[in-house]
């Protein structure tokens, strides 16, 4: 194929790992890559209309699309204490949850997976993109908002309170690692592309691992609204040893979610053979 259709949020998490590669700072195989960068429920969406080769893409989105992608071993975010949260103006208890109006950002996220299994009984939500979930809580549009991203490190700072951390909720309950999201490449490429596009991924990370300060200027080109100090906050949270290899503690991980989720009958089928060989 000419050029590998790729799409990756604007988060710095994102533009860390995929900077190497898209920038050939490191050895691609021969590799190019025609990107796209959006909110990852807009890459949920795209992932549904087969839109793109290689995605960011919310583990929950993927318990819809299992049949057509396959997980790569490198960029997944998991990890703990790096859950979302449910953030309110005023003080709000647990036991009050399920008679909010939340807003949640995008019905495909694994947030919304997570407060699901959470709060099943929790049913008036509204999807907003996440960047507007604060401003939908301090416009008393909604009760209290599911956020994710950077806005986690400054919440409490804008003057809003935690009711629940969903990372806390599901370690108590499963004792296991949170799975946000990971990159899937399209089942039906070649097993050796899909193969080294994982290398080359991997490869990617490394570097950014290695050379921290190189993809600086990448990530402050659509983070601009944050600040030094949170953006070094995201990468330390989100991108870790299970991001270079999800490793079989990793892919337990994966599992137990989509194990979890089937019980509670919130997705269809349980995904298997998920992963590049």
């Amino acid at each position: 194929m000419s050029k590998i259709k790729l799409g990756f949020s604007t988060c710095p998490n994102d533009t860390f790992i995929f900077d190497a590669m898209v920038h050939h700072k490191v050895d691609t195989e021969g590799l190019e890559f025609e990107i796209l960068l959006a909110d990852v429920e807009e890459l949920n969406q795209m992932a549904f209309e087969a839109e793109l080769d290689v995605t960011n893409l919310s583990y929950h989105a993927y318990a819809h699309l299992w049949k057509q992608y396959n997980i790569l071993n490198s960029g997944s975010a998991l990890g703990r204490n790096n859950g979302p949260i449910l953030i309110s103006k005023h003080k709000i208890y647990p036991d009050e949850v399920n008679d909010l109006k939340i807003a949640i950002p995008g019905k495909n996220t694994t947030a919304n997976l997570l407060f699901t299994i959470a709060y099943p009984e929790a049913k008036n939500k509204i999807e907003y993109l996440f960047s507007d979930i604060e401003e939908a809580i301090h416009s008393n549009e909604v009760d209290a908002g599911l956020i994710i991203h950077e806005t986690r490190f400054t919440y409490e700072k804008d003057g809003f309170k935690k009711i629940v951390d969903m990372g806390e909720f599901w370690e108590k309950t499963t004792q296991s690692p949170i799975p946000l999201g990971g990159i899937v490449v399209r089942k039906e490429l070649d097993q050796a592309l899909q193969q080294k596009i994982d290398r080359v991924l991997k490869r990617s990370i490394q570097y950014a691992f290695k050379n921290p300060q190189s993809s600086v200027q990448y990530m402050k080109q659509y983070a601009q609204d944050m600040n030094d100090d949170v953006m070094r906050q995201h990468i330390q949270l989100y991108v870790n040893d299970f991001s270079f290899d999800l490793g079989a503690e990793g892919k337990k991980a994966i599992h137990t979610l989509y194990e979890k989720a089937f019980e509670l009958k919130l997705i269809d089928s349980l995904p298997e053979h998920i992963f590049v060989d």
